[in-house]
């Protein structure tokens, strides 16, 4: 498997364009698998779900259709982007159990740094609890969300997929409704009070995907 590393920003188009070539070159038995961690420059994407009403200042940043599922979501500098070009056919044809993984390569990620990620159902991501922040209106914990899952499988080869919340501007996340949920908010690594560069998180997610996807 190759870990590619990216720094700077990366254009959106060229990222897909990479991905989409990428995994057909994987479902044609000419290429090995990717992992890609990368940042982009500000923009929001659509996913295959998302609701017009949920981008509410259209005009802040370059939006994105993307295939990929899910509703509307922000990439930026400060997050991790991790782009994971996977064979799921040969890991057992299992859409949902492919999502769960990458749910729990996240939630092994940051218990590196002693995160307690979380999954909620109904909520697409990995959230945090928020024991600082006053009670939701209706009476729960408060939680924010720290990661979130998109994928795109093409010929049982996944592309899109996680990004991980490091240090981004989170004012940035108020141009749309995240992935279609209003009652919770966003928080990063570093909003969370941990001074963690993107390396540190490259270095988790590398030690932490082998636990959940065996040897790579």
């Amino acid at each position: 498997m190759e870990w590619k590393i990216t720094d700077g920003l990366t254009d959106y188009d060229e990222a897909v364009a990479f991905m989409e070539a990428r995994a057909a070159a994987i479902a044609a038995g000419e290429a090995e698998e990717c992992i890609w961690l990368l940042e982009h420059p500000p923009l929001y994407t659509a996913g295959t779900s998302a609701r017009p009403a949920d981008l509410t200042d259209p005009d802040r940043f370059p939006v994105y259709d993307s295939k990929r599922g899910g509703q509307y979501t922000y990439h930026g500098p400060g997050q991790r982007v991790v782009y994971v070009m996977l064979d799921v056919g040969k890991r057992g044809h299992d859409v949902r159990r492919f999502v769960q993984q990458l749910e729990e390569w996240v939630i092994a990620a940051l218990a590196e740094f002693n995160i307690r990620g979380e999954i909620r159902e109904g909520r697409v991501g990995v959230w945090v609890k928020r024991e600082d922040k006053p009670l939701t209106l209706g009476g729960q914990p408060a939680e924010d969300k720290i990661a979130a899952i998109g994928i795109r499988l093409r010929k049982w080869v996944s592309f899109h997929g996680i990004s991980i919340n490091v240090e981004p501007d989170l004012s940035h996340f108020s141009g749309i409704v995240p992935c279609g949920i209003t009652e919770y908010g966003v928080t990063s690594l570093v909003d969370l009070g941990l001074p963690v560069t993107m390396g540190d998180v490259d270095v988790a997610l590398r030690q932490s995907f082998e636990q959940v996807f065996g040897a790579d």
